[in-house]
């Protein structure tokens, strides 16, 4: 994503591997602008590896080099749920505190997981030092990570991102 001029908006361009268009599980079409395999982090503000269940199999595309570059760059990389399997087997947990959806099965899902004292338990989005993941029970919060970590973080969309974050805050009373 990179903001268009003088809007303060984002743009979003979809890379696919291969850079095959796609279809999703619930039936949406989706072009590709290009390969993931060749985004680089000069190009894009942030790489979000997109959530998949394949990513629970041997069959997984390799993003090992985009997210490789976007990390040495410093750049942003974000993964929600199954995406954040992509990110464990390329070792980013193994310093990094971070959440997602298998706490439980990670062992068998991810081989050689040096990142497991690192898990927060949580359904909030965890951002540590550029990485950042979530469970699929915190896409806005997700959302409004990757927004500030690009600088497109405001009070008002915390404001509104928190009303549909609410749910996972403390209980009261």
């Amino acid at each position: 994503m990179r903001p268009p001029d003088g809007d303060g908006g984002a743009e979003t361009v979809v890379l696919t591997p291969g850079g095959a268009d796609v279809t999703s599980l619930g039936g949406i079409s989706v072009l590709s602008a290009c390969k993931a395999e060749e985004a680089l982090s000069g190009d894009f503000d942030v790489l979000v590896v997109c959530d998949s269940t394949i990513r629970q199999t041997g069959a997984a595309p390799d993003l090992s080099a985009p997210v490789g570059r976007f990390v040495e760059a410093g750049k942003p990389v974000a993964a929600i749920r199954d995406a954040t399997l992509e990110l464990a087997r390329l070792d980013l947990f193994d310093t990094r505190a971070h959440t997602g959806d298998h706490s439980g099965q990670r062992g068998k899902l991810v081989l050689h997981d040096r990142g497991a004292v690192h898990y927060r338990d949580q359904p909030q989005a965890v951002t540590d030092r550029a990485v950042i993941t979530a469970s699929g029970a915190a896409p806005a919060i997700f959302a409004r990570e990757i927004l500030a970590a690009i600088g497109l973080g405001s009070a008002e969309l915390r404001d509104y991102l928190a009303m549909y974050g609410d749910e996972h805050g403390a209980a009261k009373g």
